[in-house]
């Protein structure tokens, strides 16, 4: 499609750097921010030889408000020659989170007002894609795909999916199915994990293949009809993943303890050391061999399906405070593993801040204090039972 439309695609390696390129001396360094700022500079590097071969006149890029990224667009800015205009684009939101606020909002509340009206003249349906008028001749060569998986030197155990496929055509298949089929009963089932009813689509925005714009576009054109679901998708994927992204870019601590509120931090501190009943191994954890079925249940259907139901992500996060005999910071780093390592739309904005909700209150509110979570909101079984057939749920996805 993009040698149809006249658009150039390639890829480049940062492994493909040599090391004596990047030597940069006199400069005092954590492990941590040595580590991140080499491979930083990699990136810069490789994507500096590709402009150059091709005698590349302007850079755009795309926004992410997280760590990695933001360190790669910055180590590019520093050896970008200055005649190279260098534009960045915040396609990963409706309104930029530069131009949403200025500061750390507090909860939904604070923003919502600020979005809403910032998108009245943002939302606006996108111009055709056409053939590139300018195309330029550079040879690239084709991409060699074998090749790029035999270099690839991440963790290759989590098996693929296969209820999901790939691409913008089947993002927005899956967009108008559930226009057309699940839209009518969103708002009154999205919290129950036996229902179809989940758009499915964070994989697709996650990943850049489908505009969560482009969603939000076709699903306010059924507001007349149904009215409570289309304000409840709007809520979710317009103001929910927008707040994810302010907290992100405006708290460089978004995946710490240290990123919370502080009095979700002081109560955090204070039952850290309470004792936990039942108390399970990360080990225990992580092979869903719990007591609880549905927590289990759970963690199978992440690492089978890439997947976790909204609503079971924030019950399955407080059971890992609630079971981590280590304390909140290390069910924070195991939640964030785990959310990572088998989610499809993992390492996003969107799923840090949900972890953070659960076990740091991020977001949130004090409630009653309690054993182990302090005034940090907790979620029960009973109360589970209470919303939905947890058996229902639990024989989808036996041991």
């Amino acid at each position: 499609e993009c040698r149809e439309l006249c658009i150039p695609f390639h890829i480049t390696s940062a492994t493909s750097i040599p090391d004596n390129k990047l030597i940069k001396t006199g400069i005092k360094r954590k492990l941590s921010e040595s580590i991140n700022d080499y491979y930083a500079d990699k990136v810069a590097q490789s994507i500096l030889s590709v402009i150059q071969s091709a005698n590349i006149s302007c850079i755009i890029t795309d926004f992410s408000p997280l760590r990695e990224p933001s360190s790669w667009i910055k180590g590019l800015s520093e050896v970008l020659p200055e005649n190279i205009p260098f534009c960045q684009v915040d396609a990963h939101n409706i309104v930029p989170v530069w131009h949403a606020s200025d500061h750390l909002e507090y909860a939904a509340r604070t923003i919502r007002p600020s979005l809403h009206q910032k998108a009245n003249t943002l939302m606006t349906e996108f111009p055709p894609l056409i053939k590139h008028p300018c195309y330029h001749q550079y040879d690239l060569p084709p991409i060699d795909w074998d090749y790029w998986m035999s270099e690839f030197s991440g963790d290759i155990s989590v098996k693929p999916v296969d209820w999901i496929i790939p691409g913008t055509n089947s993002g927005l298949t899956t967009l108008h199915k559930f226009i057309h089929e699940r839209l009518s009963k969103y708002a009154d089932c999205r919290n129950d994990p036996t229902k179809n009813c989940l758009s499915d689509l964070s994989p697709w925005f996650h990943y850049g293949q489908v505009a969560p714009q482009r969603a939000l576009i076709e699903v306010k054109l059924w507001r007349h009809k149904y009215k409570d679901s289309v304000d409840a998708f709007v809520e979710e994927a317009f103001i929910r993943r927008e707040l994810s992204d302010n907290f992100c870019y405006y708290n460089p601590k978004y995946d710490s303890m240290e990123g919370a509120w502080k009095w979700a931090q002081d109560t955090l501190t204070q039952h850290a050391h309470d004792k936990r009943n039942p108390s399970y191994s990360e080990e225990t954890m992580v092979s869903a061999d719990t007591k609880d079925d549905l927590w289990n249940a759970a963690q199978r259907q992440l690492v089978r399906t890439g997947k976790l139901h909204g609503f079971l992500r924030m019950y399955w996060a407080k059971k890992i405070l609630e079971w981590h005999e280590d304390g909140p910071s290390a069910a924070l780093k195991l939640a964030f593993y785990l959310n990572d390592h088998f989610a499809l739309d993992g390492s996003d904005p969107n799923g840090f801040v949900g972890v953070m909700w659960s076990i740091c209150g991020v977001h949130d509110q004090g409630w009653a204090e309690r054993p182990v979570f302090g005034k940090i909101r907790c979620m029960t079984y009973k109360g589970c039972l209470r919303k939905f057939s947890v058996p229902t749920f639990v024989a989808r996805y036996p041991k």
